[in-house]
């Protein structure tokens, strides 16, 4: 939206960060208020998150009006926590669900899934209108896991390598299949706020 931007700045630092390799990124999140912690000062980094986590955590950083109404999906009650987020998710078309009709909220996100949104997202803050059309494959391709990919996250995998807001998990792998952690959200976050100029 063309709204005015204020920059929330709540400076707080978790304590199970401290030796982490995340550390800064959550740091920076958590006190832009983006990410929020589980009590005590406390973050719980290599925990896996879930997919109503995730769509909270990119409304909120990508600043959207939270929308109110009836829920798009059958199992998500307008009465759960996560359901504002995940209507707004839906009206932003950063999320679709699944073929039956269910978005499966507390089922851990997979990386394909989580980049198939942060590409979404790219489009929203104008990040993807600058990509040139290096054809996914060739990205891809230096990837030894790369035929794991399912076809529908191909492209949305490829632009978020282009840009540079996410990589594998090695040089040669990029786990599409695997969970994601609540640190990598973190920094895949603040990388894609960082590239858009949002912060």
């Amino acid at each position: 939206t063309n709204s005015t931007y204020s920059v929330v700045w709540h400076p707080l630092e978790f304590k199970d960060v401290a030796q982490h390799w995340a550390k800064d990124a959550v740091n920076d999140m958590g006190s832009r208020m983006v990410i929020s912690g589980i009590g005590n000062d406390m973050f719980n980094p290599d925990q896996d998150i879930t997919r109503a986590e995730f769509a909270a955590i990119m409304v909120r950083g990508l600043g959207l009006k939270l929308e109110n109404g009836s829920s798009p999906f059958a199992d998500v009650k307008t009465t759960d926590w996560y359901s504002t987020a995940i209507q707004t998710a839906y009206a932003y078309k950063l999320i679709s669900g699944f073929e039956d009709g269910s978005f499966r909220p507390m089922d851990k996100i997979t990386r394909e899934q989580a980049m198939t949104i942060i590409a979404k997202a790219m489009e929203i803050t104008g990040l993807g209108a600058s990509l040139g059309a290096k054809a996914a494959d060739e990205l891809l391709s230096p990837f030894a896991d790369a035929s794991n990919v399912s076809e529908w996250a191909k492209n949305g995998i490829a632009d978020c390598l282009q840009v540079g807001i996410v990589s594998g998990r090695s040089g040669t792998q990029l786990a599409p299949k695997a969970y994601i952690s609540r640190a990598e959200v973190a920094a895949i976050v603040q990388r894609l706020l960082q590239k858009s100029e949002l912060i």
